[in-house]
């Protein structure tokens, strides 16, 4: 069984930053693709950040150029460096990984506070 374990949130100020991690445990086979979600409170969840097998990235608009997505080389773990952060990024954060079937995989979620 798949478990994510997710670090790295916490409370930062309005123009700060934070990396968050997400690691598989007991992986038991490659995973094509890894995303990060949000959800803020009384919000749907709502698409980040993902990477693809082929290394290929794609993102919010409403993050692009302040957030950046990326694996480690054993492919079983995703980060999201998180710049210039805002207090509408507030939410609890999700990271998510794919495998063939297609098979998800979620993380419990991390809680990010942007405020002053």
């Amino acid at each position: 069984q798949v478990q994510l374990v997710e670090s790295g949130g916490g409370l930062v100020q309005p123009g700060g930053s934070l990396r968050l991690s997400c690691a598989a445990s007991r992986s038991g086979g490659a995973f094509y693709g890894m995303a990060w979600y949000r959800q803020a409170p009384e919000s749907q969840r709502e698409f980040v950040a993902s990477i693809a097998g082929g290394g290929i990235t794609n993102y919010q608009d409403s993050v692009k150029g302040r957030f950046t997505i990326s694996r480690n080389k054993p492919f079983d773990t995703v980060y999201l460096q998180m710049n210039s952060l805002k207090p509408e990024d507030t939410a609890t954060y999700y990271c998510k990984f794919v495998r063939q079937g297609p098979v998800e995989y979620w993380g419990q979620g991390i809680p990010v506070t942007v405020s002053s």
